[in-house]
């Protein structure tokens, strides 16, 4: 595709948008950035900026191609406006994709799309590429494409977001991981965010691999499918949340050879060694990448054990869904922390998850009270004031083989300045046991 003598406008002046006006400019592109804000900055040189732009500016502007980025909503007014007088509209991943050679992982989901990204990044490098994770995690495709030497594979999260602005983008192997009902600010039906997600599948050729969650209800594809579960041992990859096996064989023995924990964690990773797999990276490669590794913090994170029980920080579950998939997600008896700020939420549907999955409960801050009366339902709970304390009781209350599991459940305001620091006094309360 050549730029050379053509009007390029880029709309939206972040990382992608700087990004995608630098490769524009390689491509001999003129280019014109419009942002919203008052001032752009940080743009490369010989650029025409527009700061300012709205509707009206729009609607006065011809280009050969305008390139959207992800942040700006694709069925708005804004990209109307500059829509009608655009030869071609795309976003920075449809635009990137095109001058990009290399092998394309693309991964999607509502949930756990970092993790796998970067699980795939490490067994990639590890396996012989020349590596980079990017798109809806770390730089934007475009950034990734201006280097030297350009990576000869990618780890490409991709958010519903940026799949609504492709045309012909295609990634060697689509992962796609579950879907819930997110992101209804955005779009108008669950139903819509569904199709959006769909369209890392629209382009595969039967040359192709899709590695698909056993059991979702994506409709038939054109390519090879290669299916992954915690709970269909008659999947190509099965986990029970310790071992991975493919086809029946041991991979992986996630407890001794890393700090991942949790169903989902497992999940995650069998679709990154599958993914991996189909573009021809050994197998062995993942047990070299996969050794030591830890999903990132505040995230079913692993402190330490100590006396038989594991310590989890999932301080990042700031609401019930992210709560309820914590619990979901262990594999041994959990003693829960749970507590933080009073949000006004109904915590009743909890209470089947913490029948099932753990022995106890200690609640602590400010919705201490209200929620150990829910959970005492389920569970002996026990109400404390401070995440220290709250430590020091669930410590007595699990036995050995348990798993302490800090997933709040609620927002961390009451106490703490954010679900970051809130994570990191309980690890550092956890280290200092005795």
């Amino acid at each position: 595709m050549t730029l050379t003598g053509k009007n390029v406008v880029i709309l939206g002046a972040g990382r992608s948008g700087r990004a995608a006006a630098a490769l524009a400019v390689r491509e001999g592109a003129t280019v014109h950035v419009h942002d919203a804000a008052a001032e752009i900055k940080d743009m490369p040189a010989g650029l025409d900026l527009h700061p300012s732009a709205g509707e009206a500016t729009g609607r006065d502007t011809r280009c050969d191609l305008l390139v959207v980025s992800p942040g700006i909503d694709t069925y708005g007014p804004l990209v109307a406006a500059y829509s009608a007088g655009a030869g071609e509209v795309i976003g920075e991943t449809e635009f990137a994709s095109r001058y990009y050679k290399g092998r394309i992982i693309g991964i999607t989901g509502t949930n756990g799309k970092t993790t796998t990204t970067e699980l795939v990044d490490r067994i990639l490098n590890a396996g012989g590429h020349l590596a980079a994770p990017c798109g809806n995690y770390g730089p934007p495709l475009s950034e990734v494409v201006l280097r030297d030497p350009v990576p000869t594979a990618v780890a490409l999260e991709l958010s519903s977001f940026q799949l609504e602005t492709i045309c012909g983008f295609r990634p060697d192997v689509a992962v796609w991981l579950n879907f819930a009902p997110d992101h209804m600010d955005r779009y108008p039906t669950v139903e819509a965010y569904f199709e959006a997600k769909l369209r890392i599948f629209e382009n595969q050729r039967p040359s192709d691999t899709a590695v698909v969650r056993a059991g979702e209800k994506v409709p038939p594809l054109r390519t090879k499918v290669i299916t992954f579960s915690t709970e269909d041992p008659s999947a190509d990859w099965f986990s029970d949340g310790r071992r991975i096996t493919r086809c029946g064989e041991t991979v992986l023995d996630l407890e001794t050879s890393t700090r991942m924990r949790g169903l989902h964690n497992a999940e995650n990773a069998m679709a990154a060694i599958a993914a991996c797999e189909a573009i021809g990276v050994p197998i062995g490669a993942a047990a070299t990448a996969l050794d030591g590794y830890a999903p990132p913090l505040h995230r079913c994170e692993l402190v330490r054990t100590l006396d038989g029980v594991e310590y989890l920080n999932d301080s990042k579950a700031t609401n019930l869904h992210a709560l309820e998939s914590a619990l979901r997600s262990q594999t041994r008896p959990v003693v829960l922390i749970a507590g933080g700020k009073e949000k006004g939420l109904d915590y009743a549907p909890v209470v089947p998850l913490l029948a099932k999955h753990a022995v106890a409960a200690v609640t602590f801050g400010q919705i201490a009270g209200p929620l150990a009366a829910v959970f005492s339902g389920a569970v002996p709970s026990e109400q404390v004031s401070t995440l220290a304390e709250a430590v020091e009781t669930a410590r007595r209350l699990a036995p050995r083989g348990a798993t302490v599991l800090l997933s709040p459940g609620t927002s961390s305001f009451d106490q703490f300045s954010g679900y970051e620091q809130r994570g990191d006094v309980f690890r550092e309360i956890v280290l200092n046991l005795r």
